[in-house]
């Protein structure tokens, strides 16, 4: 990922890419490149929220 991407951005990007692929309007050729994308927007996405579960965690253990 190029930039500092929030949580719903991640997701609205791999909506994107869902619906392409879903549609058939992903080229054959670019859709190695985005499933490789949505792997690791995916990754992005389950860190944060494991981020998120150990702050609220904390938060309720205090």
């Amino acid at each position: 990922m190029e930039k500092k991407m929030t949580y719903e951005e991640a997701m609205k990007r791999l909506e994107e890419i869902v619906k392409k692929i879903e549609s058939g309007e992903m080229d054959i050729d670019l859709l190695a490149q985005h499933l490789k994308e949505a792997k690791s927007l995916v990754e992005f996405c389950k860190e944060k929220l494991t981020n998120v579960e150990e702050e609220v965690k904390k938060c309720l253990d205090m």
